[in-house]
């Protein structure tokens, strides 16, 4: 059982980049999926969270307008879609499952590896 989050890189600001978060080992269309970032020596943030139902998808306000989350069940993948990237984006992102959509770090039981997005130019 395993989420693997992948997509990270280098990207100058005003970039766009696509994070992926893929289930082996179970299926992800019960579970609601959030991505958390955690960027040096700051505290871990909640990005955004997509629920198992459809029009149940949630942003940070530092995000809004700018991440797109999606999923496609199919291929038991959940996607990031960052536009207009900021250096201070800069983080390593984690995807991770829940039953519900929350902001807690404590609400999801399990959580994949992360990936490293740094924006600069």
């Amino acid at each position: 059982v395993q989420l693997q989050a992948s997509g990270g890189g280098l990207v100058q600001p005003g970039g766009s980049q696509t994070l992926s978060c893929k289930a082996f080992g179970f299926t992800l269309d019960t579970y609601a999926i959030g991505w958390f970032r955690q960027a040096p020596g700051k505290e871990r943030e909640w990005v955004s969270c997509i629920g198992s139902l459809p029009g149940l998808i949630y942003y940070a306000d530092s995000v809004k307008g700018r991440f797109t989350i999606s999923r496609d069940n199919a291929k038991n993948t959940v996607y990031l879609q960052m536009n207009s990237l900021k250096p201070e984006d800069t983080a390593v992102y984690r995807c991770a499952s829940t039953g519900s959509c929350g902001s807690s770090s404590g609400a999801y039981g399990f959580w994949g590896q992360g990936t490293l997005v740094t924006v600069s130019s």
